[in-house]
């Protein structure tokens, strides 16, 4: 998982395209207010205020700048806005008090944590002083104290609730390899407990042979006989391993799929029918749950995810829909192209649609093979 905050604010990571530092210059505008004095002649000297105003308006945008590239540069980039707004302000009056707001957006911008609400109060605390300077009117300071506040703080909240968001996004991913490197540990140790034992009793008969070929060669005979059944079994197992047969099986992975969806924030909704499939149907099952499952937790963007299986003339439908946008869950994905070939090879069929009501709709059709061979 990645530990570095700025990655999470790249507008451009993964194709998303988050705040930015250009989504901020459009407030230097505000420094149009003490311009406009300027040209009719209230902001006096014209010496002191041209230089004031477009230094406020650069200090901004470089202050913006490296809240977003280097926030070590934009902490004394905004402690010289503010000297610069807030003198300003208190000299010149009138429309000079709009530089105030931006100061705000550009501290809302740059500080982050509990420090923030109090810079901010600071602020007002400071347009009011000017305010009352410059006597304004209650209303007219309430609406600048107000307006100084809620100009800070909305961009400051759209910023962490976008880190949030990739925090949760790199949480999942990390979870996503987690579960991959739980799958393979599984696996191995599923691999050892079937050829673990397995060997063990060849090289038992193996030594048996090799001790009776001189004495007994009909005992040795048979036991060489054991050796290629047992053999040929654990071929026969090894080969289901590896296809997949030997999965959980479809009730472990319904449970599976109810922790992971409700790790993820999905309601789920399970309905199967009463079925006793054969060991190999019902692990088939058990993977088409759990590539669906995985696909609706690793894309996202779902908030309910329904799970059905019935049997329907001699097949066995399993169906998993979800809510989410069918855009992101295109079913070519590696996963659900090994999902089918299993399936074909059982003689069933896979279905990935988009329903016209939304969402996606995953439908895995298998022969109904019953656990007494019927």
């Amino acid at each position: 998982m990645t530990t570095e905050r700025g990655t999470w604010l790249d507008p451009l990571r993964e194709g998303e395209r988050g705040p930015d530092a250009r989504g901020m210059y459009m407030w230097a505008v505000l420094t149009a207010a003490p311009v406009w004095d300027i040209g009719h002649g209230r902001s006096h000297p014209l010496w002191l205020a041209w230089p004031a105003a477009l230094a406020a308006a650069g200090l901004y945008v470089a202050t913006t700048h490296f809240a977003f590239a280097d926030r070590r540069r934009a902490l004394p980039a905004l402690g010289l806005l503010a000297a610069v707004v807030l003198a300003s302000a208190a000299w010149f009056g009138n429309n000079w008090l709009y530089l105030v707001a931006m100061l705000a957006v550009a501290t809302g911008t740059t500080i982050r944590g509990r420090i923030l609400p109090v810079a901010l109060f600071a602020e007002c605390a400071a347009a009011l002083a000017v305010a009352v300077r410059a006597g304004t009117d209650l209303s007219g300071m309430l609406a600048l104290v107000w307006g100084t506040f809620t100009a800070g703080i909305i961009p400051a909240i759209i910023i962490r609730l976008w880190e949030a968001i990739h925090e949760l996004k790199a949480t999942r991913e990390e979870l996503a390899r987690a579960a991959v490197s739980e799958e393979r540990l599984r696996f191995s140790r599923d691999l050892h407990d079937l050829l673990g034992h397995t060997l063990s009793v060849m090289v038992v008969k193996a030594e048996a042979v090799r001790r009776l070929a001189r004495v007994d060669a009909d005992e040795a005979a048979g036991q060489a006989a054991d050796i290629e059944r047992i053999g040929r079994q654990a071929l026969t197992e090894v080969r289901a391993a590896v296809t997949g047969y030997r999965g959980r099986g479809l009730t472990a992975e319904l449970d599976s799929a109810r922790a992971a969806l409700a790790d993820a924030g999905v309601e789920a909704t399970v309905r199967v029918s009463s079925v006793r499939p054969a060991p190999e149907t019902d692990a088939l099952l058990g993977w088409a749950v759990r590539e669906g499952v995985t696909n609706v937790v690793r894309h996202g963007g779902a908030a309910a995810c329904a799970i059905g299986l019935r049997e329907d003339a001699g097949h066995l439908v399993l169906e998993i829909r979800n809510d989410g946008p069918p855009a992101k869950l295109h079913g070519r994905g590696n996963g659900l192209t090994g999902l089918r070939e299993r399936v074909k090879a059982a003689g069933g069929a896979v279905e990935t649609t988009a329903p016209p009501d939304g969402g996606f709709l995953l439908r895995v059709t298998v022969p109904y093979a019953k656990e007494d061979g019927e």
